[in-house]
């Protein structure tokens, strides 16, 4: 692969049943490409949570990836509620999600630092009332 590859797509809000539908068919090209497989992992893992962020707390969003010999980079882009207390939310167990969210098994305050864990660069822009865009890298 020389070129980019670029994939977008629209994460639907409030819709469990499709949220993961982004990472999964990134995770399926990263394969075709042959990108190898502990590069895969955490790309799924990176990108999932924060299509499931998007869902839980944003009403949804758009993700796009873009895929280079070397690395992917992935932007979470929501015009949810924002973060008003970034640091806050890095901390693992930290949540606002609410009880019907938690009693689906979601919002148990790992999916920021999970995105963190499993990405070599993430980047967290944020307005309150506007929404929020994460950038995620991942090095291959």
């Amino acid at each position: 692969m020389e070129e980019c590859v670029r994939l977008e797509y629209d994460v639907d809000g409030e819709n469990f049943a499709s949220a993961g539908n982004a990472s999964e068919s990134v995770k399926r090209m990263l394969k075709q490409l042959g990108v190898p497989p502990e590069y895969v992992r955490k790309v799924a893992i990176a990108m999932y949570e924060g299509e499931i962020n998007m869902v839980i707390h944003a009403h949804g969003g758009r993700a796009v990836a873009e895929i280079y010999p070397d690395h992917i980079g992935i932007w979470l882009k929501d015009s949810g509620p924002g973060i008003a207390d970034i640091d806050l939310a890095m901390k693992a167990g930290y949540s606002t999600a609410t009880e019907n969210i938690r009693s689906l098994g979601f919002g148990a305050g790992m999916g920021l630092p999970n995105m963190k864990k499993y990405s070599d660069e993430m980047t967290i822009d944020s307005t309150v009332g506007v929404g929020t865009t994460v950038y995620l890298r991942v090095n291959f």
